[in-house]
């Protein structure tokens, strides 16, 4: 069996984790929540105390985090994933972070330890990691591309090589400045249609096939008309993305009226600290009426 590590198992490290252990692979986890390794070492993972034992050893290192500065640390710091990878390492970094970070967080770990890294930011959540449908964005060079399909294969339905080192970040801003406008947008629908007299829970089924439609309608239409925030997505991740896609377009010097509009959304909620709530915390802005379908 191939030999994985993973650093981080959240709900999105630990759908991949899941996902990986169901194909039958041999996975090593890192991560600073002892109960989260409990539960995947029941699953047949083999805890790991620092990034360094989870990583020797593995020829895929597969990165889960929040956040530029964690992956610093983990793969830097002391019992860091580049202490025991060499050039057979390939880390594959799953989170979602900015294309300069990314570029210098290559650079570094090849000059530390001659190891390789591809950048795969996805889309599609826990759910879709679950299922092995994950949508992926990829950048780093074709060779090391072809290389992580080993691992990808069992996790994503779509895997793109968008360009070199950054490029698949880049491309997940891009998703994210699709999502988070359309979930600002789900939500004011959904606020009008319950404003209407709608039961706007039928949206997704009334809509289907038209140019409304969308993934978005349909995994969160009835979602976010329930009220319902069963994790699927933080807040403050959002937040996150479309600070960084806002950052990216001031670099190019780009007005996004819709960007910085989704920024705003998102951002009240998490100011009223909703940061580690669900997408469908949106609502929150909007209470249901007493006429309102239920």
């Amino acid at each position: 069996m191939t030999a994985i590590g993973l650093i981080g198992a959240g709900v999105m490290g630990g759908a991949i984790a899941r996902r990986l252990l169901a194909a039958g692979f041999s996975l090593r986890v890192h991560d600073r929540n002892p109960p989260k390794l409990a539960a995947l070492a029941a699953l047949g993972a083999l805890p790991a105390a620092t990034p360094a034992e989870a990583a020797r050893g593995c020829p895929f290192v597969i990165l889960s985090l929040n956040d530029a500065a964690g992956i610093r640390a983990v793969t830097f710091g002391v019992g860091g994933i580049a202490a025991a990878a060499g050039p057979e390492t390939l880390v594959i970094d799953m989170s979602s972070i900015d294309p300069v970070a990314t570029r210098a967080l290559a650079a570094g770990f090849a000059a530390a330890c001659g190891g390789r890294w591809l950048d795969a930011p996805l889309s599609g959540g826990a759910p879709g990691a679950l299922a092995g449908r994950l949508t992926v964005m990829a950048g780093g060079t074709s060779a090391d591309f072809e290389s992580a399909r080993a691992v990808m294969d069992h996790l994503a339905a779509r895997f793109t090589l968008m360009g070199g080192t950054g490029a698949g970040q880049a491309a997940k801003l891009v998703n994210q400045l699709l999502c988070g406008a359309g979930f600002a947008a789900l939500a004011e629908a959904i606020a009008l249609a319950e404003a209407a007299g709608v039961d706007a829970a039928r949206l997704p089924e009334a809509l289907a096939g038209g140019r409304a439609d969308s993934a978005i309608l349909r995994e969160f239409g009835a979602k976010f008309a329930a009220r319902d925030e069963t994790p699927t997505g933080r807040l403050d991740n959002m937040v996150k993305d479309l600070a960084g896609a806002a950052a990216l377009a001031a670099e190019a010097g780009l007005a996004l009226p819709l960007l910085e509009a989704a920024l705003a959304t998102h951002r009240a909620r998490v100011a009223e600290g909703l940061g580690a709530a669900d997408t469908a915390a949106l609502m929150r802005a909007f209470p249901r009426n007493e006429g309102s379908p239920p």
